[in-house]
């Protein structure tokens, strides 16, 4: 018999996502019976509301995930990688919000609105991998494309937020903002360089190839999303001083002739997609606009001239919703629609 509802953990629950994932969980109304918040030592004892009462915080440990049947993850990779394994074993359903196992085979790595049907496959491991949050939005508006007309290659060049990075970034651009305006030089810690009035083209580490790990999370996951390892992929990817909302610039180039007029009317139709794309009338989105919002806007929608099938457009996302908590709930609801 189907329960009524589901005793959810979220880890990380004190982090930017993980405050993000405990207001969609409300704001969606998920069939949420029992809720475990947990974190590290240093955060273990708080309090965050949910449904207008307060909820404790609890130390994450093994012990947390007994009788858990979904387990929505955000502490960092390296803390996933211990306690996801954990949880699953102990019975909990993980989805999982680091980069930890989207490469792992028996991962399913999960788009709701690109490959729902990958959620099949959580019984491999007992955990789901949520995209990267640059990731996510761009499949989101290429998918349908793909589709209909066979992307060959795409070009992005990303400008992410500063929340990508976590409320600790969120905090050093803020601090860094009031040190130049009050005539201070302003401290860099958390970031690779100073990002207040600043652009850094370096997300993550640098690898061999000299492309930094954020950017090959892109190319690697998009083909392992789409299940087509033939369409090629190179990115660049840019910390912006922007508090919440990632931007791309995607070009691409198809097998099939290709018109904006046909992507519009595709997107139109997609699910989680907002086309906003009126250039006469200077329509087109921004981070400041999509920010609390779900969908995926797309803009400036336009032919690139200097290919037979080429395409360029703009891509906007709140990250810490759909490129994070909403696409972790969304994959939970249908878990608990069709799967347990």
């Amino acid at each position: 018999m189907k329960k009524k509802s589901y005793c959810v953990a979220i880890a990380g629950a004190t982090g930017v996502v993980g405050k993000e994932l405990l207001k969609t969980l409300e704001e969606r109304n998920f069939p949420v019976g029992e809720l475990r918040l947990l974190a590290s030592e240093r955060s273990a004892g708080q309090k965050l509301e949910f449904k207008g009462a307060d909820v404790l915080v609890r130390l994450l440990e093994d012990e947390t995930f007994k009788g858990v049947d979904i387990g929505l993850f955000s502490p960092g990779a390296s803390v996933s990688a211990i306690y996801a394994p954990r949880a699953a074993k102990a019975g909990c359903i993980v989805i999982d919000n680091t980069s930890e196992f989207r490469m792992d085979p028996l991962v399913p790595l999960v788009v709701p609105e690109v490959n729902p049907q990958a959620i099949a496959e959580y019984t491999k491991k007992n955990i789901i991998a949520n995209p990267n949050c640059s990731t996510i939005q761009m499949v989101v508006a290429l998918k349908p494309i793909h589709d209909k007309f066979r992307i060959k290659r795409i070009v992005v060049s990303t400008y992410q937020s500063v929340s990508g990075a976590g409320k600790e970034a969120m905090e050093e651009l803020s601090e860094q903002i009031k040190a130049l305006f009050n005539m201070r030089e302003p401290e860099v810690n958390v970031l690779p360089q100073r990002i207040a009035f600043n652009c850094i083209p370096q997300i993550d580490s640098f690898l061999d190839n000299g492309y930094t790990k954020e950017e090959m999370k892109m190319v690697n996951e998009t083909q392992k999303i789409f299940g087509d390892p033939s369409v090629k992929v190179t990115a660049t990817t840019v910390r912006v001083p922007v508090f919440v909302g990632h931007s791309e610039s995607v070009n691409i180039e198809t097998e099939l002739p290709i018109t904006p007029e046909e992507v519009r009317r595709i997107l139109k139709k997609a699910p989680g997609v907002t086309v906003a794309d009126d250039p006469k009338k200077g329509v087109y989105a921004t981070p400041a606009d999509v920010a609390t919002l779900d969908d995926t806007f797309v803009s400036r929608i336009r032919k690139d001239d200097t290919v037979p099938n080429g395409i360029n457009m703009w891509i906007v996302a709140d990250n810490l919703r759909k490129g994070a908590a909403l696409n972790a709930v969304q994959i939970a609801e249908i878990l608990v629609r069709d799967y347990i």
